[in-house]
């Protein structure tokens, strides 16, 4: 059964993390180059996959006793933090463009950009991580899969209206701050169990 607060909670994390990513910027360049559609198709299934492989690792570590679970993704929701407050805003990324406008040649460009860009990434580690805290994958999975095709929809279509209104730095802060509010929330989780 799927838990809606989990879902929620997840979906609300992962969103605000995965805002000020790359990804989301490269998605606006293909959109605004191709049929976004096309671009949507192969980003969706690159994010699938992400999510499938974070799910997976997460639900490993729910095999370690509580306490440590706990304390390890503790730590990783604070060392996710620092990187989100430390990193410094990069440059637009060069991205080939197709040779024509077919779905699979757009969406193929969109996969593989995603498939590469995002693997390791911050949101692919939280989503591990927080299948590891809530022990509930198809929660987890259901709200980092939508949260990260949320910002992929946004990127795509609306980006650059919504980064003309809400700072860049807030949102990385907002989703600083709610992993480091995870992150001590899972360590008291290993403290006072």
């Amino acid at each position: 059964m799927i838990s809606i607060t989990v879902t929620a909670l997840v979906f609300g994390v992962v969103f605000l993390a995965e805002l000020p990513d790359k990804t989301a910027l490269a998605g606006l360049v293909l959109g605004t180059r191709y049929r976004a559609s096309y671009v949507f198709a192969g980003v969706a299934a690159a994010f699938a996959l992400h999510v499938a492989l974070a799910v997976a690792a997460g639900s490993v570590l729910t095999l370690l006793p509580q306490r440590i679970v706990h304390a390890v993704t503790g730590v990783l929701f604070l060392g996710g933090a620092a990187v989100l407050l430390m990193k410094k805003d990069e440059g637009d990324e060069e991205i080939r463009k197709p040779e024509n406008q077919s779905f699979w040649k757009v969406a193929g460009a969109g996969f593989m950009l995603i498939l590469v860009a995002e693997f390791g990434d911050l949101t692919q580690i939280m989503t591990a991580n927080l299948a590891a805290r809530y022990n509930d994958p198809l929660s987890v999975g259901l709200g980092a899969l939508l949260a990260l095709w949320a910002v992929a929809g946004l990127g795509i279509v609306g980006g650059k209206a919504l980064m003309k209104r809400v700072p860049l730095s807030l949102i990385t802060k907002i989703a600083a701050l709610l992993m480091v509010a995870l992150g001590v929330w899972s360590l008291w989780g290993a403290v006072a169990s």
